[in-house]
């Protein structure tokens, strides 16, 4: 081959190896702060209980907060399956029954989860009150 072409080929190929070697190094460095919500089905599916933080997510039991002067607890379900959560700490304006959380902690065992985070969920119609309120005056 003509040394023209043999550059050619090692320019492309260093690109190439390049943009592969920066692709792998965003997606390990992207990885640990990816968070997924496991379902209580999930998590009824685990082969081995966590030990490490771990997110459930679902919709609040209706009727089932309980709240004393140190905790609160809760039943997140998914309509097939439920789990218990414990929480120590104040809950997010949208907690509610009949709504959607994610909470962050560690689980117990397969019915028994201990949040150290609560995350209310809204759905897509949700509108913040300042902004109903500009819509409304216009």
């Amino acid at each position: 081959m003509v040394k023209k072409v043999k550059l050619r080929i090692l320019f492309l190929l260093t690109i190439v190896l390049s943009a592969i070697l920066i692709v792998f190094l965003i997606l390990k460095s992207l990885e640990k702060d990816v968070v997924f919500f496991l379902s209580p089905t999930d998590v009824k599916d685990l082969k081995i209980i966590e030990t490490k933080k771990i997110r459930v997510g679902g919709m609040v039991k209706d009727k089932s907060i309980s709240i004393n002067s140190e905790k609160v607890n809760f039943i997140i379900t998914d309509f097939k399956n439920e789990i218990n959560v414990s929480y120590s700490g104040s809950v997010p304006n949208l907690f509610s029954e009949n709504k959607g959380v994610v909470a962050e902690g560690f689980l117990e065992d397969r019915n028994y989860f201990k949040a150290v985070k609560i995350l209310a969920k809204h759905d897509e119609n949700y509108m913040p009150p300042e902004v109903k309120k500009a819509l409304g005056e216009k």
